[in-house]
């Protein structure tokens, strides 16, 4: 609790359902946990296992890495940004969330004017108890969880957000008197149990992320010992301002780290670990750096979208021709580990200039003109050979493991994919604190729809991916995947003997009962 005065403003009154072979009940009555997954022994924890070796050599990854996620998740303590974060919108804030045994959290959300996160206007304190429910059956990998608020304050740090603020609260917000004795530097309660819900609403606030929760584990293995970081993902905001609310997620924001196991270094997150409702973090400025595409550029982990997607990137650019090609590789885990499909695919791009949203970010035109598609699995194969002739590459001689080209058939109408196609995008390179090369794309909407219109270019990014290498070598990727083991492990094994890794730029894949439809740039 801040020590400033406190003052009342608040007055008065999924898509894919995964079905598997085993359920795992863990505890009894209204706390039991089902966990979707292939069979496996009975146990009170299930976590599973991904081994990550790169010869993308980066320093946080050198001597292999493995990651595991229990279930359910250990949250207690605090949890903070690792970097400036962009919202759709845009928005920029960073976020402190502290768990404690008892169920109950204290959140900090703080918000900026600018893309570096230097310039504070306001922080949300929010306060509140979070109860875990069950596996997700729409997000493998992921736990429901339901939320229930009770405080919700603001501190502004400045006198011109201070009317900015104002302007937003005034026509919903109960509590008018009060708003105009809005001061720079004090804490206003907007919400309570009793009353505020339309202060929340006029703020377009909401703890909706809170309901998927997945904690990861990371070792890192190194001839000094291991080093562990610990990740916490919630649910995805929604790319519709309006649809915030409302929004059930079922991807994941960028991770919050724990506040004593990070990455080190990172001083984003000592700022941000120390920072209060009255004392916002203000990052250190640094200097803007050109757009320097050239190169392979990879997922630095299996990622996860809305809609049940799991995927790796793998991306190429050759400047001297604006040249581009993509390589997505997208599995039915949140470890990566059981491939469906792969689609590679090529073309062109041009440069725009800089963003006048983003700072930093830079605008350019995606045109996508031949695509390629690999099926992994049996659904995937009997999905493409059902296509009507003509729609779908080689009808009736698709076959898991074999590449067939589907641009004579101007793409694959099974799976949306329409060639030629064009897309606004939204890119920026950055380096991470070991001075390595990033490449950050535009988060694909929620909804689905491309961003086929200057419009709808992306306000936000994806988790950015790490730059391999600067020759024209083509990716390659080894997968082994091993069933169960006593302990109720899974181990999910990547290695690679050139330039590792996966896949691409602006794909967006949405899962629906036994097929997949998905928008290319």
């Amino acid at each position: 609790m801040s020590s400033g005065r406190v003052v009342h403003l608040s007055r008065g009154p999924g898509v894919l359902l995964w079905l598997w072979k085993a359920v795992l009940v863990v505890g009894t009555g209204s706390k039991a946990w089902e966990i979707p997954a292939a069979p496996f022994s009975t146990s009170s924890n299930f976590s599973e296992s991904v081994q990550w070796e790169p010869s993308c050599h980066h320093r946080s990854l050198q001597g292999g890495m493995s990651i595991t996620a229990d279930m359910p998740p250990r949250l207690e303590g605090t949890w903070v940004s690792t970097r400036c974060e962009a919202r759709p919108g845009p928005e920029f804030l960073t976020r402190s969330y502290t768990f404690h045994a008892s169920r109950q959290f204290i959140a900090l959300q703080h918000y900026y004017s600018d893309g570096g996160c230097a310039r504070p206007t306001y922080t949300l304190s929010v306060r509140g108890k979070l109860r875990l429910r069950q596996a997700s059956w729409i997000t493998r990998g992921a736990t429901e969880a339901e939320h229930h608020l009770s405080r919700v304050a603001v501190a502004v740090h400045n006198p011109t957000a201070v009317g900015k603020l104002v302007d937003r609260l005034a026509p919903a917000c109960e509590g008018p008197a009060a708003l105009g004795q809005m001061a720079a530097g004090q804490v206003y309660e907007l919400y309570n149990t009793r009353a505020g819900r339309a202060c929340l609403a006029a703020l377009g606030f909401s703890m909706t992320e809170m309901a998927l929760v997945r904690v990861e584990t990371q070792l890192h293995h190194s001839s000094h010992g291991g080093r562990k970081i610990q990740e916490l993902f919630l649910g995805d905001i929604h790319t519709e301002w309006t649809q915030r609310t409302h929004h059930r997620p079922s991807g994941y924001q960028q991770p919050l780290q724990n506040a004593m196991h990070h990455v080190h270094p990172c001083p984003v997150c000592a700022l941000v670990y120390r920072s209060t409702e009255q004392r916002p973090p203000v990052l250190p400025r640094t200097p803007a750096a050109a757009l320097a595409l050239e190169g392979r550029w990879v997922s630095q982990r299996c990622e996860a979208r809305p809609s049940v997607l799991f995927l790796t990137r793998d991306f190429t650019f050759h400047p001297d021709r604006h040249a581009w090609e993509g390589v997505y590789r997208h599995y039915s885990d949140p470890g990566c580990s059981r491939a469906t499909f792969t689609l590679r695919a090529s073309g062109h791009y041009a440069l725009g200039g800089p963003s006048d949203r983003l700072p930093g970010a830079t605008e350019l035109a995606f045109k996508v003109t031949r695509v390629k598609l690999t099926p992994w699995d049996e659904s995937s194969v009997r999905l493409l050979n059902g296509t009507r002739p003509g729609h779908c590459g080689p009808s009736g001689r698709w076959e898991a493991g074999a590449e067939r080209d589907v641009t004579p058939t101007a793409g694959c109408s099974a799976l949306g994919v329409k060639l030629p196609h064009k897309e606004y995008e939204l890119l920026k390179t950055e380096l991470d604190p070991w001075k390595h090369p990033l490449l950050f794309t535009g988060e694909r909407p929620t909804d689905g729809l491309s961003p086929d219109k200057p419009q709808r270019r992306p306000t936000s990014f994806q988790p950015p991916m790490l730059l391999c290498g600067r020759g024209k070598a083509s990716p390659t990727h080894r997968t082994v995947s091993s069933g169960a083991s006593s302990n109720s492990q899974q181990q999910i094994q990547f290695a690679a003997s050139g330039s590792v890794r996966l896949a691409g730029l602006g794909l967006l894949a949405l899962g629906a009962a036994g097929c997949s439809w998905f928008w290319l740039q």
